[in-house]
């Protein structure tokens, strides 16, 4: 039985990955007092935090052999494959007997449970913590942590995770991702029915200011969708989750599903829709750009067909 570290308080933490969400909860983190070492592919925007007090690691592996729990929060499957498994640099080959591995960053559950597996195998424990939220709540500490893997190795890094929002013990490892995926898959279907609806609203004669605050006061639309219906109308489309990851999330929603020979229709279609507002230059943009398919158009199905 691999013995864990006990006084979380005292941790020292990796953070691999200093992006647009890993930069805020690392800042957190920072600014709770624990001791941190930080790692990003690009140098330089590990900076503001070096200059806070953090310490800069040259690559992963010595990110991680500075570290009792190391976490990653990277943009895909890839690069969290090299952040953690490249020969010479991986994380894994710092790893310290009886540290916690954790990954933030939202991947296909398939190689959540391989990764996992090569962590176990040199000694160290995992879980799996995707984060619901973006870039505000991250910076308010908001974020909700949907945790696979041990209770009682959770229980040891919950405070340090706490810092940066609440912890919701999913079940075993690679269940906290598979209901991240399934979180932003709603998220993303809500969005683009939304855009639609609105767009056949419009065609209908109505404002879509008005349109959108009648919908608002029914029940059924969500906190979410009544949340990304503003920023439609705003036409506001800084990106907060830029359609290139949802695309990408429902890419590994469904290679889940097809896994355990579930179908998902639905998600296949907003796929679909998701993969046009690339084609038409908006990947880049927040999720709630999925409404320019409808602009100038005369309906919402002449957009996606």
């Amino acid at each position: 039985m691999v013995k864990h570290i006990e006084k979380v308080s005292m941790t020292t933490i990796a953070f691999l990955g200093l992006g647009a969400m890993g930069a805020r909860i690392a800042q957190n983190l920072l600014q709770a007092g624990y001791p941190l070492v930080v790692y990003n592919r690009t140098a330089d925007q590990a900076q503001l935090l070096i200059e806070q007090g953090a310490i800069a690691a040259a690559t992963p592996k010595a990110a991680a052999a500075q570290a009792d729990v190391v976490i990653s929060m990277v943009t895909d499957d890839d690069a969290s494959r090299e952040v953690w498994l490249a020969p010479q640099t991986g994380a894994i080959h710092g790893l310290q007997p009886g540290a916690i591995a954790i990954t933030s960053s939202t991947l296909t559950v398939d190689w959540t449970k391989q990764l996992a597996s090569h962590i176990q195998q040199v000694g160290a424990a995992f879980l799996d913590a995707p984060v619901v939220g973006s870039r505000p709540q991250a910076e308010a500490g908001t974020l909700i942590y949907l945790v696979g893997g041990d209770a009682q190795i959770l229980q040891q890094v919950t405070p340090l995770l706490s810092k940066s929002g609440s912890v919701q013990h999913v079940g075993t490892i690679g269940q906290g991702m598979a209901m991240k995926l399934a979180v932003n898959a709603l998220f993303g279907i809500q969005v683009a029915a939304l855009a639609e609806v609105l767009a056949f609203l419009t065609q209908q004669g109505l404002d879509q200011a008005q349109a959108m605050a009648c919908l608002g006061n029914t029940p059924v639309l969500s906190p979410a969708a009544k949340g990304a219906g503003g920023l439609i109308v705003a036409e506001k489309h800084a990106p907060l989750f830029p359609i290139d990851l949802v695309e990408k999330d429902l890419r590994y929603t469904l290679a889940a599903a097809q896994s355990v020979e579930t179908e998902l229709p639905t998600a296949i279609a907003t796929q679909q829709i998701f993969q046009r507002a690339i084609a038409q230059g908006h990947g880049s943009q927040n999720i709630t750009a999925v409404a320019q398919l409808y602009a100038g158009l005369g309906t919402a199905s002449s957009a996606v067909r």
